[in-house]
């Protein structure tokens, strides 16, 4: 799917987002972001980027979590970032939380300029994933924490066999209708398969210049938090 076809979709579906997100991953949405948001090492005065950050989800879970967190949410959707303002808006958050409309692969900051980067559920929408881990890097401090939250394939078990089962046969069509769309959800399923594997994309996130590199599975490996730090030399 070409950019402007991913901009539309989104688009189309920000006005139900977040209730497709926990209505179809049965409510683990909540329970990953807070593993992300509890991933992070803060330290007083740490400023994050969240990448593609939509409805600004995380974002506002990485302040619950850690109370002197300032975020800098950027997105290429400027509805779903419509959204993410009133929610900012309505827990208090203009002072921490600022959203502006962007694309990962051109960050509009300067050099070293963030401590963490966090990207949930966006990496696999861009093909050009070595420029976005590339300015990943470059924005970052040396150091400084780069955390990647997606989808994958959960593990050969039973719990993993039910949810694939329910991955390959019931959510691309639930989801579509949930949408209004016939093909969201069908390109959500597709784009997970077509995703590196763990080596794979462990071995993209080091070429761009991070070391301490891992992936941590969540629920059966139906999501993933693959994390690295940017190298200090």
């Amino acid at each position: 799917m070409r950019d402007f076809q991913v901009k539309k979709m989104f688009e189309s579906i920000a006005f139900s987002y977040d209730f497709q997100n926990s209505f179809l991953s049965l409510g683990r949405d909540i329970q990953w972001r807070r593993a992300l948001a509890k991933s992070i090492h803060f330290k007083s005065g740490s400023l994050v980027l969240d990448l593609a950050t939509g409805t600004a989800e995380v974002a506002v879970e990485i302040c619950r979590r850690h109370a002197q967190a300032r975020v800098m949410g950027l997105d290429f959707s400027p509805g779903m970032l419509a959204i993410g303002q009133k929610k900012i808006r309505a827990r208090g958050l203009e002072s921490r939380v600022r959203l502006l409309v962007g694309d990962g692969r051109g960050i509009p900051f300067r050099s070293g300029s963030f401590d963490v980067i966090t990207m949930a559920f966006g990496i696999r929408n861009i093909k050009e994933r070595d420029i976005v881990l590339s300015e990943a890097g470059r924005v970052l401090k040396k150091k400084g924490e780069f955390f990647i939250m997606e989808f994958g394939r959960p593990e050969r078990s039973l719990p993993g066999c039910l949810y694939g089962i329910y991955f390959n046969r019931i959510l691309a069509p639930l989801g579509n209708r949930l949408s209004q769309t016939d093909y969201a959800y069908s390109y959500l399923v597709r784009s997970i398969c077509e995703f590196p594997s763990d080596a794979e994309f462990l071995d993209e996130i080091a070429a761009a210049g991070f070391n301490h590199t891992e992936v941590k599975k969540l629920t059966f490996g139906i999501a993933k938090i693959y994390s690295g730090i940017k190298d200090s030399s």
